[in-house]
This record gives structure tokens, sequence and C-alpha cells, in this order.
């Protein structure tokens, strides 16, 4: 039956987590017979239960009169409200909960859509739209635009451009490949990032900002760590609140990592009024609108005491958790000048030992001898190649016992 299916679907590859899942559930009993029960440094999502205060509203609506009905797809009313509202008290920012604002089904959902909408497929790789990706990245962005029949071009994210590198250079690199700057429909950024952990200022907003209109490329921003920081003097910021971002730029937000309520499926997305209406058009087509009740939920939690407690004592943890690995490593070998310590997302990005030649010899030594389930730097492009993603969600003594792992079974670096 595969034949049935379209050309795009047939040549896209199974969710990397997924496959490194199904590797695990492989060698999951073997490994804990022999005391290498696996211990997930993979999953890129919270482990914790999200805050009480969310369930209880939800137990809450439950028993509303009409909250079992269809929603829209854009969104009940209160809960872009409550959007609007979040985003004027997190980022100082107004967007209108009437024109500029979605409803999505997680920010997975509305990533895949809106580049489904910009680009006109075509099996032509030299006719194929584009949009500039960052690599390393989510590892998605590049299985979205082949199975939309587009054509991601990377956009290098290196330590030599400080993770911030000069869109002009990239443009540039571009058309000496051999491509059409006229075919690039956007631009995708994301910071805090996945899976580096670099963040960017403001000042570097407006650049891209400034590079976009000039080209007349949509800006899309990928904001769903923004809440995930360790210092509150440098909270990441909104791709918003640069003076006339609105005129090009959406940012696509989720509840999954800052409230830990990723199996919820709930975002949003906010921006040019435009975009935001085609984008909007085509989802009336495809869903019919979140659960009620969990918008309710998820309305009551955006602005209340109870949620900023949570995201604060969360973050607090994750800081705990990340000095746990780095003073490990530190201990393996792994220097300071050998990787940066973010200051925000729950990833460590290392440089893998120099003898194994690729980021998956070393992530499938490091499963197969210790049972540590990490994701290999290539699965998130070229440029990231040589490196290994470490998520840092574990429980604390689990994260004492990876280093123990490794330290017994011959995990050290030297430069």
């Amino acid at each position: 039956m595969k034949e049935l299916f379209n050309h795009y679907v047939q040549n896209i590859e199974t969710y990397i987590m997924f496959r490194i899942k199904q590797r695990t559930n492989e060698l999951t009993p073997e490994l804990t017979q022999r005391g290498r029960a696996p211990i997930a440094l993979d999953i890129g999502a919270p482990t914790d239960n999200p805050p009480k205060f969310v369930i209880d509203k939800l137990k809450e609506a439950l028993d509303i009169d009409g909250i079992h009905k269809y929603s829209t797809p854009k969104g009940e009313a209160f809960f872009l409200e409550a959007i609007a509202q979040r985003m004027k008290n997190r980022f100082g920012v107004d967007v209108n909960p009437k024109t500029e604002i979605c409803s999505l089904i997680g920010s997975k959902e509305g990533l895949a859509n809106i580049i489904r909408e910009l680009i006109n497929p075509t099996t032509d790789e030299k006719e194929k739209e584009i949009i500039l990706v960052p690599d390393p990245g989510y590892a998605s962005y590049s299985q979205m635009l082949l199975v939309s029949g587009g054509l991601a071009y990377p956009i290098p994210l290196t330590i030599e451009n400080n993770f911030m590198p000069d869109m002009e250079e990239v443009l540039a690199q571009l058309e000496k490949d051999g491509y059409d700057k006229k075919k690039v429909k956007a631009v995708v950024i994301n910071y805090p990032n996945n899976p580096l952990g670099a963040t960017a200022p403001k000042e570097y907003y407006k650049k891209v900002v400034d590079f976009c209109k000039k080209y007349n490329f949509l800006l899309i921003s990928d904001a769903a760590y923004c809440d995930m920081y360790f210092d509150e003097n440098q909270k990441p910021i909104s791709v918003l609140e640069v003076e006339g971002a609105k005129d090009i730029a959406l940012e696509f937000h989720s509840f999954s990592k800052p409230y830990a309520m990723t199996g919820w499926r709930l975002g949003w997305v906010c921006g040019n009024e435009e975009a935001l209406g085609m984008f909007a058009k085509q989802k009336s087509t495809i869903d019919t609108g979140l659960f009620k009740a969990l918008q309710y939920a998820a309305a009551a939690v955006l602005n209340s005491e109870e949620g900023e407690a949570y995201i604060a004592q969360a973050n607090n943890g994750f800081k705990e958790k990340q000095q746990i690995l780095v003073d490990g490593l530190r201990k393996l070998g792994w220097s300071e000048k050998d990787f940066m310590v973010p200051d925000a997302t729950f990833y460590l990005w290392l440089p893998i030992p120099k003898e194994y030649k690729t980021s998956e010899e070393f992530t499938s030594a490091l499963l197969e001898k210790s049972g540590i389930v990490a994701v290999p730097g290539s699965a998130f492009g070229k440029f990231g190649e040589g490196y290994v993603r470490l998520s840092i969600v574990a429980p604390k003594d689990k994260l004492y016992e990876v280093i123990e792992r490794m330290e017994k079974d011959g995990f050290k670096y030297q430069a």
C-alpha cells in the first residue's frame, strides 16, 4: 500500500525521538539485567506533574454547562483574552485577541501547518520553495518542510558566530550554493534554542526583523522555551517586543515546557494579522479546536500567581540538575572551553570524545554499554555532527548515577 501515499510521505523518516525510544525498548531487558536500566536524557519534556492549580481548574471545568461541545479552531474568547493578557504581562506586547491570536493543538501542530501553508509543493529540487531554519535546530523543522514539498536551508548556529549568524551572510551562501533567494518564503528563529540552549538579545532580534522586512520574508519565531530561564535579570524576550515586528512576524508559544502540560497539547500563535488570518483559515478545514475544558484551565493558569510560582520553582529545579551534570562532566574531562553552560532550557550540548567518529556512534555506545539515552547531534542538522544533546529532566539521583556509570564504563573526554 506504500505506493498509494504521496511522494513526500514515502520519503520521510520516523521522528528521531521515536526511533531512539524503539531502540531503547529493545535493549531494556538486557540493560536491566546488567544493572544498567535505561536513564532517559533524550526526552525534551518535563517529567513532573503540571501545577495542581491547573489540574483543579480542569476538574472544575468538566461540570460547566456546554463545556463538552465543539470549540472553534481559533479558540474561545476567554482563552484568547487570557493569552493577550499574558503577552502584555510577560513581554509588554499588545496583541488583539480577536485578530492577532490563534489557538494551537500544541506549537508543533502550528509550525507544521504554517510551513505547509507557505510552500507550493513540488518534487523538482530546483523549483522547491525555501524556508531558512536553524542548524542545529529542532529536528521536525526539516521534516515538516520535506513532507510539505519544500526545502529547509540551514542557518548555521556555531560557536564562531555566537549562535547568532549574520542573515545576509546566510542568504549570500544560499545563492553561492545555487539556490534562488526569490524562492525563500520565511525564516525560522528559535531562542532559547533547542538543542543548544542559546539565547539572543533584543538587538539581534531587531537585525533579523530588519532582514525579513528587507526581503519580505515571513519571520517565524518558535518561542517554546521562553519561560525556561535561570536568571530573572535575563528573561528571554518575544520577537514582538521589537518595534515593527508585527509587520512580518508570527510567534509560536507552548504550554508544554513551562507548565509540564505536554500531553494536553496546548499552544498559541500571535502576531501579524494578515498572516494569522491565512493560518486560521486553513485550520478551520483541519480541526474544530481545543477541548473547551482545557482552554478554561489553561486560561486560568496563564496569569495566575500559582502559575508564576510553578515556573519559578521548576526553573530552580532545572538549574540544580544542570549543575549536577556540569560538575560531573567536568570531572570526566569536559572543561569550560569545551561547552557552553546555557542560561535557559533543560539541555546541555557537548562535543563527543575524539575516539568516536560520529555522534551516532557515541550515543549508541552510551546506550548499549551504560544504558544512558542521549540524542546524537546529527539529528539536529549537519552542523550538529560531532555533538550530543543531553536533557536534564531526570531525577537528581539518576543524574548522579549517569556520571557514575560514565566514569565506570570509561566515557571520558579529552580535547
